[in-house]
Parts: structure tokens; C-alpha cells; sequence
């Protein structure tokens, strides 16, 4: 048993977990999935395409013919553990073909690792298959290779990413997600809750809604109109939310926003939080990364920080009991001594539930490498720290006050000795905390929505005591 770290890079998806091993003679493939909940979908977005084509999938390298790597290029940081992965697929395997964010920059990769197979950029899905038929050619067998409803997913049975949209339209200095992955591509409404009703369908009791900005979903689309069971449903990030949240009840799944950039309109999000009957989760995951106004400026962010506490105001007004997370950059280029203070400052008066904190890097590509003024290396880290610092006191003081209250909690796990690691409506997997359950959990299976009272709370984490 393990608390949640508060060091944790604070954009992984969860470690992907395979399913039944191949039959023999099957054309195998292994996945290194890496990055975020994004990835992995485009991850299983690709595997279920391969199965539907008859070929296995293995967890290991050497049961594998050929190896995917996919990748990640959001940070420098990314792009190094992606280069390592590849040379280690290459060393156990020697079958590589690479995808994801880092594809975007084939010379790059090829300067480092020439023997790859190929490669080729995020979500080009049929480049991928085409690689992966040259280099293992499919034998499909279609009395025995079954595709389940859903797809192939990497994320344990009772949970699932749910991506409804490509892209993002913003400039942002330090980012260069816009020109990996292209500008804002909404799926279409009813396209996304199909999918949704096929994995809650398939035993899903949790769906993490996810994008690039969730918030803008629907608007490269004009926010059409889409036909939806017997009425219609419009592609709009309020109307979208609403129908999965009646996908249904409360009691049996829940529903999770991530990635909302704080636009006026997600005000009309909240009502539905609120709305008991709603399987929409009181979850916000706002990616607010600084507060003072001269440093998000520099960033060319597009939120107005004067009115983002005000915001967070009107929503808890609505709502409560919502928890908000988010992400913040310290040491970006030319925060001063003054400016950090203000954000320290910031979060003392915001009181935000969950935080995570990168230390500011240069990204090959990103406008903020040009910026004057970059912050050394072991001021970052003392920043990093006293922002961590400041973080973990508001946690461990928001956890303390939850002891003896009593919540709906989801199994994630159950160890060898009977310990539920569990989470409450207030954690998304990996990024945030647990509740551990340390007795009585013989008649518990993974995916249960239990009823616990909480009777210990640490700085991160709670533990608590079933309560039928």
C-alpha cells in the first residue's frame, strides 16, 4: 500500500493492463503506451483495430513479433523517457514501429535510434496499421478472434478515457501540442455517446471525460445538432455532459470532467453536478498553470486570472461539495520572486482540493524558449517545493475535515491481504489520492460503488470503514 506521491508527474494515464494471452500461432504485438489518458486512448483506439485483424496482443516483448512504442513530446523531459523506451523495445525485441506525439519529429528519432521500423505522428491510425502489416503480416481467424462491444481497453475493466475531441486552437508559449496534434476536431455528439453506452454497456462504472479543451468541445463544429435516441443532442460541452450523465443513475456510474479551461459558459456545468441524479461527478480538473497576470500574459494563456477566483466563488456557490483540481508551472521565464508569492497567495484564497506542479522546461519547438529571463535550475526546484509545500497543507487540512463523513467510494483494487484501495468521487485514477479499506472487504470485487465512513485522513489519502 502506497500513498499518493507528491511528486507525481501530473499528466500519466494509469500503466496499461492487457487482457488474455494470444492463441499460438497468432501474429502477436506488444504496446508501450506513454504519456497521458489521451495516448493510452489512441493506444486502444489502434490495438482494437489490430485485433479486429486477427493479432494477438502480449505484455512482454519477447512473446511479440513486432513492438509499437508510443510516444510522448510534451516535454523534454518526455521526449528523453521516449527515446529510452525505444532503444530498450529495440534491444528486447528489435521490431519497433513509433507513433504518438514524438512521431511528429521522425528525423529526430531516427537520429537516435535508425533501426525503428517506422514512424509516424498522433493519431495516424492507419499509417500505424500500415507499418504493422508489413512487418507482421495478419492471419485472422474469425471463429476464434472475438472483438469485445468496446474496444480493446488498457485501463482495468470499470474504467475508461473517454476522448471527445482532437487538437486545440490555443497559442500557448510553452506548448506545442497545436502543431503535434492539429488544431480543435469535436467528434460528433452522438458519436461519443455511442461509444459511452457501449462502455458502460460492457461494465464500465466510470467514464473520464478528456481532451485537449474540453471546455471548447463542439465549436470547430459550429455546436450542431446531432440525432440522438429519440430526440437530438447538440455538440456542446453542456449538452454532451447532461446526456452522459443520464446514461445511467448516479448509483452506477459516474461521470468525470477533465481538461475544462475556465471559459464563462462552464458555469452551466455545474448545475448538473449539483443535480443528485445526475451521474455527473462535483470534479472539475481546471488546468489554471499560474495565477498572477503578468506571467499567464507571458504564457499567452487564455483564461482572465482577476476573474478566476470569482469563478471558483460562483461555482462552489452552486455546488459545495465540488472538488477542483488542477496544474500549475512554476519557474516559467521571468516569474519574479513577487510573482510566485502571488501564486502562493492565490492558492491560499482559492483553497483548491487537488494541485499538481510541473518545474518549467524548454520544449524543442515552444515560443517561451525564446523568452528572456529564464529562472535557474535550483530556484525551480525551491519553488517547486514551497508551491508543494503550500499544496499538501491545504490537502492534508480538506482530508482531516472528511473523517466521519460518509461517501460513495469506487474499488480500484484488493490486494493479497485484503486491503481495497479505493477512491472517492473527489480522485481521478493515478493523479490524485486514495481510500483504503483495511477490513471486512472479503465480499468486495474491483469496480464495486461501495458506501464507506471515513475514520483516518493523512496528506493525500483517507482511509475509511465499509457502512451498508
Amino acid at each position: 500500500m502506497t500513498s499518493n506521491p507528491p511528486d507525481l508527474r501530473p499528466d500519466l494515464a494509469p500503466k496499461p493492463q492487457f487482457g488474455d494471452a494470444p492463441r499460438p500461432d497468432q501474429p502477436t504485438l506488444g504496446m508501450v503506451s506513454l504519456g497521458c489518458p489521451k495516448a493510452l486512448v489512441d493506444s486502444e483506439r489502434i490495438l482494437t483495430r489490430l485485433r479486429a485483424e486477427g493479432y494477438g496482443i502480449s505484455a512482454d516483448y519477447k512473446g511479440a513479433d513486432a513492438v509499437i512504442v508510443n510516444t510522448c513530446g510534451f516535454l523534454d523531459s518526455a521526449k528523453a523517457e521516449s527515446l529510452d523506451a525505444i532503444g530498450e523495445a529495440l534491444k528486447e525485441n528489435g521490431k519497433v514501429i513509433v507513433t504518438g506525439c514524438l512521431g511528429a519529429e521522425p528525423d529526430y528519432i531516427r537520429e537516435h535510434h535508425p533501426r525503428i521500423l517506422a514512424v509516424t505522428g498522433p493519431h495516424q491510425y492507419e499509417q500505424v496499421l500500415d507499418a504493422v502489416h508489413a512487418a507482421v503480416p495478419p492471419s485472422p481467424n474469425p471463429f476464434v478472434d472475438l472483438l469485445p462491444a468496446a474496444g480493446v481497453k488498457l485501463t482495468p475493466r470499470h474504467f475508461s478515457y473517454l476522448k471527445i475531441s482532437e487538437g486545440c486552437n490555443h497559442k500557448c508559449k510553452f506548448c506545442i501540442i497545436p502543431d503535434m496534434r492539429g488544431l480543435l476536431a469535436s467528434r460528433p455528439a452522438h458519436a461519443v455517446l455511442r461509444e459511452a453506452e457501449k462502455l458502460v454497456s460492457a461494465g464500465v462504472r466510470e467514464l473520464l471525460v478528456i481532451s485537449q479543451d474540453t471546455s471548447a468541445y463542439g465549436l470547430d463544429r459550429k455546436y450542431d445538432v446531432n440525432p440522438w435516441k429519440e430526440g437530438e443532442v447538440r455538440s456542446h460541452i453542456t449538452d454532451l455532459t447532461r446526456a452522459l450523465g443520464q446514461l445511467a443513475p448516479a448509483e452506477e456510474l459516474w461521470v468525470r470532467l477533465h481538461y475544462v479551461y475556465p471559459y464563462p459558459h462552464v458555469r452551466e456545468l455545474i448545475p448538473l453536478m449539483a443535480d443528485a441524479s445526475n451521474a455527473v461527478l462535483p470534479y472539475l480538473d481546471i488546468p489554471f498553470q499560474h495565477a498572477h497576470p503578468d506571467v499567464l500574459k507571458r504564457m499567452a494563456r487564455p483564461a482572465a486570472a482577476a476573474k478566476t477566483l470569482d469563478e471558483i466563488r460562483a461555482w462552489r456557490e452552486i455546488c459545495p461539495e465540488i472538488t477542483l483540481r488542477s496544474t500549475f508551472i512554476v519557474g516559467y521565464p521571468g516569474e519574479t520572486e513577487a510573482e510566485f508569492q502571488h501564486l502562493l497567495d492565490w492558492m491560499d484564497e482559492a483553497q483548491l482540493d487537488r494541485v499538481g506542479c510541473f518545474k518549467y522546461e524548454n520544449v524543442a519547438g515552444a515560443r517561451s524558449n525564446a523568452l528572456p529571463d529564464h529562472v535557474p535550475e535550483e530556484l525551480k526546484q525551491e519553488r517547486w517545493e514551497r508551491f508543494m509545500e503550500k499544496a499538501q497543507a491545504i490537502s492534508e487540512a480538506k482530508l482531516a475535515a472528511k473523517v466521519g463523513q460518509v461517501m460513495q467510494v469506487i474499488v480500484d483494487e484488493i490486494d493479497e491481504d485484503g486491503v481495497a484501495t479505493c477512491r472517492t468521487k473527489a480522485d481521478a485514477p493515478e493523479i490524485d489520492g486514495n481510500l483504503f479499506i483495511d477490513e471486512g472487504t472479503e465480499g468486495l470485487s474491483v469496480g464495486d460503488l461501495v458506501t464507506v465512513e471515513v475514520d483516518e485522513a493523512g496528506e493525500y489519502d483517507l482511509w475509511g470503514a465499509l457502512r451498508s
